[in-house]
C-alpha cells in the first residue's frame, strides 16, 4: 500500500450503522479507502478501533502509527479483489512450512524444536486433518496433496477481513500452521512470534544478539500482533 500524509482535517471521529455493518465519520465525512473504495466494517468494535486511531493522529495523519487502518484498507483494496490469489498464495506455505525443517545440529537445537514445534505439527494432523512431514536440514520434502488441499480450505473458508489478518499471521513467521494456530485459538501472536524465532533466539543466546536484527524481530512481532488484533476485532458474535 502506498503511503499518503496529510494535515488532520478532523475534530472528531465517530461510527455510524451501515448496510452490512459500520462506517467511520470524520465529522461529517465518511471515511473513504485512498483508492476512494466504500469502508464498511463488519463489527462495531472493528470500526471504534479505526477511529480510535484517527483521533489519536495529530496535526499530520502518521500511516504507521495506523496499523488497523492500513489493514482494513488493504482488505478492500487488495485482498477482496483478488481473493481466490491470496488464499493460494497463503496456503503454498503449507508445502513448505517452517515447521517442518528442523535443524540438523546441535542436538539440544534439535530437541528444542521438536519440544516446541512437535505438538503443532500434531495439532495440525489432528484439529486441521492435515498431517505434515518433518525433515532435518533444507532440503525440500513433498508433502500429502491431501493435506495441502485440507489446509487450503481453512483458508478459503476465511472472509476478506481475515483472509488480511491471515496474511501477516503466515507471512511473517513463514508458517502457516502457526498462522492458523492463531486464528483457531489454538496460540496467540506473541507464542507464534516466539516459536517463529526458535533457531534466532537459539544462536542470540549462543552468541549475542544483534541489535539491528533485534529491532527487526521486534517490528515483526509488532505486526503480528496487529493481524491478531485484526482478526478478533472483525469477528461477529
Amino acid at each position: 500500500m502506498s503511503e499518503w500524509k496529510a494535515r488532520r482535517f478532523w475534530t472528531t471521529a465517530d461510527l455510524r450503522p451501515a448496510d452490512g455493518g459500520f462506517e467511520v465519520m470524520l465529522d461529517s465525512r465518511v471515511l473513504r479507502t485512498p483508492g476512494k473504495h466504500a469502508l464498511v466494517l463488519p463489527t462495531e468494535a472493528l470500526a471504534r478501533a479505526v477511529a480510535d486511531e484517527w483521533m489519536a493522529q495529530g496535526d499530520m495523519i502518521a500511516p504507521l502509527t495506523m496499523p488497523l487502518t492500513r489493514a482494513v484498507n488493504s482488505a478492500v483494496e487488495k485482498v477482496a479483489p483478488q481473493f481466490d490469489a491470496v488464499a493460494l498464495m497463503l496456503a503454498s506455505y503449507g508445502g513448505t512450512d517452517l515447521l517442518s525443517y528442523r535443524a540438523t545440529d546441535p542436538q539440544v537445537l534439535i530437541d528444542l524444536q521438536a519440544r516446541e514445534w512437535g505438538p503443532l505439527i500434531d495439532w495440525s494432523a489432528d484439529h486441521l486433518g492435515a498431517p505434515l512431514r518433518v525433515t532435518h536440514g533444507v532440503i525440500p520434502i513433498d508433502q500429502d496433496p491431501d493435506a495441502l488441499d485440507r489446509l487450503h480450505g481453512w483458508v478459503r473458508g476465511q472472509d476478506q477481513w481475515g483472509l488480511t489478518a491471515l496474511h501477516d499471521l503466515v507471512t511473517i513467521p513463514g508458517s502457516l500452521i502457526l498462522g492458523l494456530a492463531v486464528i483457531q485459538g489454538r496460540i496467540d501472536g506473541a507464542e507464534a512470534h516466539r516459536l517463529s524465532r526458535i533457531d534466532e533466539d537459539f544462536q542470540a543466546e549462543r552468541w549475542g544478539a544483534d541489535e539491528e536484527a533485534t529491532e527487526v524481530a521486534e517490528g515483526r512481532r509488532l505486526s503480528i500482533l496487529s493481524a491478531e488484533r485484526l482478526w478478533r476485532l472483525s469477528r461477529k458474535g
